[in-house]
């Protein structure tokens, strides 16, 4: 029996993405895909444009060429902030916090479009504002509860450790409702006992909330243990993409990425 149905379209996909700086070209014609529903990998040696295409992503930097493709619509010509709203927000290698600001009040600030950001609506419907700062406020107390972090609530963001604050970043990701989230080494300088703390709440987000995740990860045990399909970077073209057991035996990318 002849299968008619056509592949899933994907998510998230870019083609013909470059970006110079002085000359030098970070990132040469890259492509990426990114399925819904997925975990997918991004993984090259330092310097191979894994966070410039991040940027470029995510348009914290725009493309000298190509395009992005975000849930079927054309997004490059987006700012940051319209992408975010749109439901594609990414977190940075080293964790951005308001440290002089309370965990939980970080995780509020990170919610969108709140009817309280209206100087009118708070005159005018003061109900409507306190109900939704009571809702918002239960949902961030229930994703600190997700990320471990509940207990620190109160506390000053700037007091957090390394890898407390990626969980914080990664719950004040989740505040906005993504549909799909960049996530830059987030296991980068976290304690070891942490690190297996933070895969397990992507695979639950990912399996019983069906976000979607694109992971920029050096440790290999956490992108082959994590993801769904591989993509490989190697100065800022693409060199392969597989499953992690194809990406493991890939000849190419054992002498680019591995060394060997």
């Amino acid at each position: 029996m002849v299968n008619n149905q056509s592949p899933p379209l994907p998510l998230l996909a870019a083609s013909g993405l470059c970006k110079s700086f002085g000359g030098i070209k970070a990132v040469n014609e890259a492509q990426i895909e990114v399925l819904k529903g997925s975990i997918t990998g991004l993984i090259g040696p330092n310097g191979a444009g894994k966070t410039t295409l991040f940027n470029l992503l995510s348009n914290f930097i725009r493309p000298d060429k190509g395009r992005v493709i975000f849930d079927g619509e054309q997004i490059q010509q987006l700012q940051p902030y319209q992408i975010a709203q749109q439901g594609l927000v990414r977190t940075f290698q080293v964790a951005r916090t308001l440290s002089r600001l309370s965990v939980l009040e970080n995780m509020l600030l990170a919610a969108q479009k709140q009817t309280g950001e209206s100087f009118w609506q708070v005159q005018l419907q003061p109900h409507i504002v306190a109900k939704e700062e009571k809702e918002l406020q239960e949902r961030a107390m229930f994703l600190l509860e997700s990320v471990g972090l509940a207990h620190k609530a109160q506390d000053y963001a700037g007091g957090l450790s390394g890898g407390q604050r990626k969980l914080l970043e990664m719950g004040r990701a989740l505040m906005t409702n993504p549909k799909l989230i960049l996530l830059d080494e987030p296991a980068a300088g976290v304690n070891p006992r942490l690190i297996d703390d933070i895969c397990d709440r992507i695979v639950n987000w990912n399996r019983q909330e069906g976000l979607t995740f694109l992971i920029i990860e050096h440790n290999m045990d956490v992108i082959m243990s994590l993801c769904d399909r591989v993509w490989v970077l190697a100065e800022g073209q693409n060199l392969a993409d597989g499953t992690p057991n194809e990406i493991q035996s890939n000849p190419q990318v054992l002498e680019a990425y591995l060394g060997k």
